[in-house]
């Protein structure tokens, strides 16, 4: 495997999500990721990139979504950043709370954990978040 790299830049749109996780599974597809391993990197990129649009941007068209794939030895590293105000990851109410159970949001954290391999939440220095995952082979 090399160190290949693939830039999608989508609008914070809805309908740009299923853009960004179609490029992303057809990228993973050629690095010869298996098909419940798909599964997985289409269910984490799609979080991870809906909460970006949504929460990141709050919807708003003029601001973008970068999504950057690279073959790392071993597997898929996807980066995704929006550009909004940011968050700690640490202050999102933990889903599996009993307090929390029934709530429509806040799973999109433990989806992405249990998708991937490795997910980790970063402030830009330049703003937004950046959102880190890696899917091994």
């Amino acid at each position: 495997m090399g160190e290949n790299k693939e830039q999608i830049t989508i609008a914070s749109t809805i309908e740009s999500i299923d853009e960004a996780v179609t490029k992303t599974v057809d990228y993973a597809k050629g690095l010869g990721f298996e098909d419940d391993a798909i599964f997985g990197i289409d269910m984490a990129v799609r979080e991870a990139v809906a909460n970006a649009v949504k929460h990141g941007n709050g919807l708003d068209e003029s601001k973008r979504v970068d999504v950057t794939l690279c073959d790392v030895p071993g597997g898929l590293e996807i980066t995704v950043r929006d550009y909004g105000e940011g968050f700690k990851v640490e202050d999102v109410p933990d889903p599996t709370n009993p307090e929390n159970l029934l709530k429509e949001d806040g799973r999109g954290i433990l989806f992405m954990q249990n998708f991937v391999n490795t997910v980790e939440w970063h402030n830009h220095p330049e703003g937004g978040m950046l959102v880190r995952m890696v899917k091994e082979l």
